[in-house]
């Protein structure tokens, strides 16, 4: 059973901080150290100020970054920059975007989850990585706030959800941003309804991106319990939406291999352009890019087994080499870095959906690290959840 619950949100006064676009960002774990300083640069009331932190010469420990951030988090609330709704609320959530040409948009419901283990009605896809968990937690504990949406999905469809969020469209948002890849976020207030919970409490919830932060959020929950009983940190925010009736686009993370066996296999291609178009997930096929004496080289190499083909690929081609890898969304990026020296090979994937996904779930397994892309990613700052408040 997934207990969901409307919360106490905090947002931006457009009146003293402008356009959502200047001080919203992108999720923590897509934000690079050039990203960082634009965010940081765009606005002094930037979310990234509190999600990432500024690091400044004399630092001495990892904490000293979020308790400046905390700082700042409590002055922006003092001086009336982040306000609170006037009582707890739902927050209806729509991303408007173009895909491949198609106009498209997903919608959901942002509102308070009710933290559980894994593998009840709360269920990851994929691996998680201990330094992502540390570094989230330090900021936790330092803000003591949701600063951004756990993406998680549902199988639905949902009726009455559907028409809930239909309801809150006709009127205007209450936050809008437009990202730097053109997608339109729009959020509004919605006064409870003790119906709402009712819609949701059957169905099982995939994390789709943030299962950092939800690791991070079990742990903090449980230090926060042995100290204070139950309280906010029993709950997290998130984004939750109909896999059955917005069929959210999963695009995939490239593997970029910096040492190692350079692999051969697989039938040639002309270039990057024929292996986009070529790889597969339904027929497991993922490209290969290599360079011999300064020759770049494509292949199109053909796995065994069931989709996704990133698990296919992990477990006959890049098992034992998880020290090597890194990962990018973007395949131009990881040909490059095969391009200039930097790696011995990259390898490209095709893209997948929610439902194969949820079926290597139901089989009791997970995706490795760094699988999935779900896209668009909900826009941190529209709102935030404050624990004190909470």
């Amino acid at each position: 059973m997934s207990r969901i619950s409307p919360f106490i949100g905090l947002l931006f006064d457009r009146s003293r901080v402008g356009s959502h676009d200047l001080v919203t960002a992108p999720p923590y774990d897509v934000v690079s150290d050039a990203e960082r300083r634009h965010y940081l640069d765009a606005s002094p009331y930037n979310v990234i100020r509190l999600d990432l932190g500024e690091e400044r010469p004399g630092d001495d420990r990892a904490e000293d970054k979020y308790r400046r951030a905390a700082a700042e988090l409590g002055r922006w609330r003092a001086v009336g920059v982040l306000a609170p709704t006037e009582g707890p609320a739902y927050f209806p959530y729509e991303m408007r975007f173009s895909l491949h040409g198609n106009a498209r948009r997903i919608r959901g419901l942002v509102c308070a989850v009710e933290l559980e283990d894994w593998g009840r009605s709360i269920v990851p896809h994929e691996l998680t990585m201990a330094g992502p968990v540390e570094d989230r937690l330090r900021q936790l504990r330092a803000s003591r706030a949701n600063l951004s949406s756990i993406h998680a999905v549902f199988r639905g469809p949902s009726e009455p959800l559907a028409a809930f969020l239909d309801a809150a469209a006709e009127r205007e948002p209450a936050a809008s941003a437009t990202d730097e890849a053109g997608v339109e976020h729009r959020l509004w207030v919605t006064p409870p309804d003790d119906a709402v919970a009712g819609w949701l409490e059957d169905e099982t919830l995939m994390i789709a991106d943030g299962h950092h932060r939800y690791a991070t959020s079990l742990r903090f929950r449980d230090e926060m319990r042995d100290g204070h009983g139950s309280g906010p940190w029993d709950r997290v925010m998130m984004l939750l939406a109909d896999a059955a009736a917005e069929e959210p686009p999963v695009l995939p993370f490239h593997r970029v291999q910096a040492h190692g066996p350079v692999p051969n296999e697989g039938a040639r291609v002309r270039d990057l352009e024929e292996v986009l178009e070529t790889v597969s997930d339904g027929k497991l096929l993922v490209g290969v890019a290599t360079a011999q004496d300064g020759v770049l080289s494509h292949r199109v190499l053909e796995l065994s087994g069931e989709p996704p083909a990133v698990c296919a690929l992990h477990e006959q081609v890049l098992h034992g080499l998880d020290a090597e890898l890194r990962f990018t969304p973007d395949a131009f990026e990881a040909e490059a870095a095969v391009r200039s020296g930097d790696a011995v090979a990259a390898y490209l994937l095709p893209p997948t959906d929610a439902t194969t996904i949820r079926s290597v779930v139901d089989r009791g397994e997970l995706l490795p690290q760094k699988s999935t892309f779900f896209w668009p990613k909900p826009r941190t700052g529209l709102v935030i959840r404050p624990l004190d408040d909470a």
